[in-house]
Parts: C-alpha cells; structure tokens; sequence
C-alpha cells in the first residue's frame, strides 16, 4: 500500500527527483544568475534601497510568466504535470515564503537556489525543444534570478516569520512528474509504438522505397516513423494528427489500421490484438497526461514489467489452418531450445498475432528478452535477430472473440489449440518466412 505524500514533502521529493534523475550534469548558470539581467533595476545610491523592491520585481517579471496562457519551457524536458507556474502564487510573498520555507531558495547564495536549477535543467541538451522554447527557458531563469536576487536583499522577507500555515503550491506528486517526463515516456513509445513498425512492411518509415513511392502520392504525412529514430517520431506524434487526446480510441494510428478509416494498406490489426492494445495504451496515456487526469501516484496506469520488444522483418507462416480458424484471432508464442540445458526456455522468444485467412496464417514477429538480460544488451547494440534451430510454437485461437468483447483481455489457456516443434531460419522478408504446417500443431 502507498503512502501519500504531504504538499511539502512532494515538492521536495519533485525537486530533488528532477535533481538525481534528469540529466546527469547541470548545465551552467546563464551569465544572468551572476548579475541583474538586462532592464532590472540595480544598485542605487546606498541604504535599504540599494535594489529594487523585490515586489516591483515580482511584478514585473513572474507575474506575466504565471498569467500567460502558454505553456512554460518545462515542455522542454516533461509533456505534461508540470509548468512553472506551479511554483508561483499570486503574491508575492507567498510565493517568496512557499519556496524558501520548502527549500527552494537559497538566501546566502541566491544564485545555488534548488529552483533555478531545476528551471535550468535541460538547457544545454541539443535534443530539447526549438529556438522558441530555449529564449523562454532562458527568460524564465533570468526572471526568477534577478527577483531572488532582489528578495535576499530585502530585509523584510529575508526574516520574515514561517507561517503557521504555509502557502500551497500547485505541483504534482514526484511519481506523476517522473511519469510524465519525456526520457521516461520514450521507453514506453519503443515498447509499444515503435516496435510495431514493420507491421507497416514499411509503408510508414521514412526514407524506404516503399515510403518514398507513398509520398510522392500521397504526402508527406504518411512518413510518420521518422527516419532520425524513436525519439523524433514520438515529438512528431505529440503534435499531430494521428493522436487524439480527446478521444483516444478515435486516433489515427487506431482507426487507420484498424480498416475504420480509409487506409490504402488495408486491415493491419484487429481491435484486441497485440499492435492494437500496445498503441491504445500508449494513446491513452498521453491523453490521460496531456489532460491532467493523474493527480496521484494511485492514478498512474501499472508500470511495465514485461520483457524488451524488438521488431523484425522476419515472416513466420502457418500453412493449412483450419477452416474454423478463418477470421479468427490467431497467436503464436515462440521458444527458444536451449542445448545446454536440454529442454525448451522458460520465456517467450518471440510472438506474433494476426487474424488468420483462408487456409493460412502469416505476421512478422516480434523478439521479446527479459530486462537486463544478455540477449536485451546484445539486440540493442546490434540488429535484432534470432539464429537458425530448434523452435517450439505455442499456438491460441480466440474463437470466442474474448479480444474483440475486451481489448485489454490476453488469451490464455481456454483459446490454446496446440503446439509444434519447427526448424527456423528467421530469413528477413516477405518471400523468406519460415513456413510451418499447421497440421503439426497438437494439444
């Protein structure tokens, strides 16, 4: 059971977070951390005078960054569950008082303040958001640095009293910033996005003949897997049409391949199929983000214990199926052969999902490895890959449409119809699948 966290004790817990788990250096303080930036009132001749009131600056500097209906430079780093203006109040003295008394500020050497730094982190990765976002960020640290400057000059504030009841602050448990930070969500998009991609034989990755033929007819939009990699095509997602973050189970990425919507490559995944509950969820949850809707730790979908997914060009095909079969959910787990240990591995090598045709079934597969393991590390520097052998298949039918009643549900042992021993050579392309008799196939 989770304990909650109190106000206080979350921010911290965000601040220090953002500390420990963003990027592993912090950037250097723009040169405004050091002195008043441009146009910010400076010394003037001696006393308690000696800077501007740190009201007049507030005033001038934070409020219109937590009245403006745009979004801050923390899109740079997380999509959504935290902005700047979280850590902002209407008066000046609550805010001044609310990140002092949460250790957000540091009045000894106002430019080491916990909050500059986090509205700084990022600032020097080359992968952040454009010219726009970088001008504001940038605004955003020097506005701040040059009020805290002004408050730790200021002798009413710097001893002012803790409040018996400290002024609360709009932010989010750690959990749901953490959740929602880009470099997090990115695994999540490579599981459950991006390593469906050949399923599109293609169609969709930029830079292939395939793609390239489709662009001349069709447009650029149809080159959505961007050729610079995973992170590119996830930025491009957020902001495009494929998604619908109103309306999840609308988006184009579900009703394109689904046949609801016009899609010249035809019926790619059926509404329950692995492609189909991987891309809903990942829909899902960027709407959930986008929209607000996690406000606790509680609310955060399960996090993914499953193994690594890597997509492949390879083709597996079963031959002869069964009549019953036609239009019918059709799964195959693969398993390895382990020759030192004589018998079959625990864990799934491989999968693939499909509706079966008339007298066949064929699907690229999907290589699957445990976190951490030898053979995740060896995929992910090398192409993906399974070597020629001895394989098992575990075969399931949903005749039942158990997927399409619940697209969250997976087929167990009630849709199993059998299992088969096959040699593979795992040849990449269409007209190289491994082909297996389906009539080898028994309980």
């Amino acid at each position: 059971m989770r304990s909650k966290l109190s106000p206080t004790a979350a921010l911290v817990a965000v601040v220090m977070t953002a500390m420990l788990t963003g990027c592993n250096k912090t950037p250097p303080a723009p040169e405004a951390a050091a002195a008043p930036a441009p146009g910010t009132p400076g010394p003037s001749s001696g006393g308690a005078g000696d800077y501007a009131s740190s009201a007049k600056v507030f005033e001038e500097r934070i409020l219109p960054i937590f009245k403006s209906p745009d979004p801050s430079s923390c899109a740079r780093c997380h999509l959504a569950s935290v902005d700047i203006k979280d850590y902002i109040l209407p008066s000046a003295k609550d805010t001044f008082l609310a990140l002092r008394d949460q250790g957000l500020i540091d009045l000894a050497k106002p430019e080491d303040s916990k909050i500059l730094k986090l509205i700084n982190r990022g600032a020097d990765d080359p992968k952040g958001a454009g010219l726009i976002s970088a001008k504001k960020q940038k605004a955003e640290y020097e506005a701040f640095a040059a009020w805290i400057k002004a408050c730790a000059a200021d002798p009413a504030l710097k001893g002012a009293p803790k409040p018996e009841k400290a002024p609360a602050l709009a932010t989010k448990p750690v959990e749901v910033v953490r959740h929602a930070r880009k470099d997090q969500m990115l695994e999540s998009f490579e599981t459950n996005v991006w390593s469906l991609r050949f399923r599109c034989m293609n169609c969709h990755t930029e830079g292939t003949p395939q793609n390239d033929k489709l662009v001349k007819e069709n447009g650029a939009r149809v080159a959505w897997f961007k050729k610079a990699g995973t992170e590119a095509t996830m930025e491009y997602l957020f902001s495009s049409k494929p998604t619908d973050t109103e309306n999840p189970e609308k988006s184009l990425l579900l009703t394109k391949p689904l046949g609801e919507v016009k899609h010249g490559g035809g019926i790619k995944i059926v509404v329950g199929d692995q492609g189909y509950k991987q891309i809903r969820a990942w829909v899902e949850d960027v709407a959930a983000m986008k929209k607000g809707k996690y406000a606790k730790a509680g609310d955060l979908p399960p996090t993914e214990t499953g193994p690594r997914q890597f997509g492949t060009e390879a083709w597996l095909r079963l031959n002869t199926t069964p009549a019953a079969w036609n239009g019918k959910l059709l799964q195959v787990d693969v398993y390895a052969w382990d020759a030192k240990a004589g018998a079959w591995e625990k864990e799934l090598v491989a999968t693939s999902d499909r509706v079966s045709g008339g007298g066949g079934w064929q699907h690229t597969v999907t290589l699957l490895a445990p976190a951490g393991s030898d053979r995740e590390k060896a995929w992910e520097k090398g192409k993906p890959s399974l070597p020629p052998g001895k394989y098992l298949m575990k075969v399931y039918v949903d005749s039942g449409e158990k997927a399409k009643r619940d697209w969250q549900a997976k087929l167990g042992p009630d849709e199993f119809v059998g299992q088969a021993e096959f040699q593979a050579q795992w040849r990449e392309g269409y007209g190289a699948m491994t082909v297996v008799d389906a009539g080898k196939i028994k309980k």
